[in-house]
């Protein structure tokens, strides 16, 4: 099998700035690829959703994203004084945690104060405000192990916006939570990029995705990179997803075996299935949009 590596759109928006850049990055474990090479960039106030099938290099890349991982080739760079907030997969780590809300939320700070720097009056101030965003306010004073699963996420996305960081990464922020939670996580996202942040997600909801400035299709390297429309074809996602791709009434729909239960949060959900000895890396050649549209011809 050929996998394509097709750059369908790679302008970038007017006012736009470059937060963080790969340049042929990629991160293996002895022969197994989390994720191939990448040279790809991400701008201020533009959202990017990514997508693929489980293993295939989604939290690998928001981990590089974040400075949590480092390449095993190649470089990854995050433009001077850009601060990056990541929110990991949930799969029910945190139930442990015995600290209210009120603590949780104001270990955002951190990042700015250390952990034995004093709360000042406009931190607690920031965080009745990103917990009212997030409709969280309600529950300062409850333990963070008893809430809910989308009551539980509000929080983290809520300490995520605390200090208004220019890079926000999401790893499957809405996956298995209640409506009203997606909800309001979405519209926060639309909210940050509007601020004028980039706001990176993985997910792997097609309708989900598409409300995304732009989309990256990965199956161990990046597939298509461009606008929904142009990504989330059915030649594209059955590259990606195989034989979870249907066809039914002229419709395509993904079939995911999408198991949250295994594995932890980070990259190990990213490693396992691809190795260097298959053919498909072997194979592997970078084409333009042209190049796939002679191809059909």
């Amino acid at each position: 099998m050929m996998i394509v590596r097709t750059i369908l759109n790679t302008t970038c928006y007017r006012g736009a700035v470059e937060v963080a850049r790969f340049d042929d990055a990629a991160v293996r474990y002895a022969d197994v690829v989390a994720l191939d090479r990448t040279t790809t960039s991400f701008e201020s106030g533009r959202s990017v959703a990514l997508v693929g099938a489980n293993g295939s290099g989604k939290s690998t890349l928001l981990l590089l994203l974040a400075d949590l991982l480092s390449p095993t080739t190649g470089d990854v760079v995050r433009a001077d004084g850009v601060e990056a907030a990541f929110v990991a997969q949930q799969h029910g780590h945190h139930d442990w945690m015995p600290l209210p809300v009120d603590e949780v939320l104001r270990m955002g700070c951190y990042r700015r104060r250390g952990l034995l720097g004093r709360i000042t009056r406009s931190d607690r101030a920031e965080v009745e405000q990103v917990a009212a965003r997030l409709e969280v306010g309600d529950l300062m004073s409850r333990s963070f192990g008893e809430l809910s699963g989308g009551q539980r996420q509000r929080v983290l996305v809520a300490q995520a916006l605390i200090g208004s960081p220019g890079l926000l990464l999401l790893d499957e922020p809405i996956t298995g939570l209640d409506l009203p939670s997606q909800e309001t996580i979405l519209r926060v996202i639309d909210d940050e990029v509007a601020r004028g942040a980039a706001v990176v997600f993985s997910t792997h909801h097609l309708e989900e995705a598409k409300r995304a400035d732009r989309v990256m299709l990965l199956a161990g390297c990046v597939i298509a990179d461009g606008t929904a429309l142009d990504v989330l074809r059915p030649e594209y996602l059955a590259m990606a997803f195989g034989g979870r791709l249907l066809e039914v009434g002229g419709r395509s729909l993904l079939v995911d075996d999408h198991g949250h239960g295994h594995g932890d949060d980070h990259h190990h959900d990213d490693v396992g299935h691809r190795h260097l000895h298959q053919p498909e890396h072997a194979a592997e050649r970078q084409t333009t949009a042209g190049d796939v549209e002679g191809d059909r011809t």
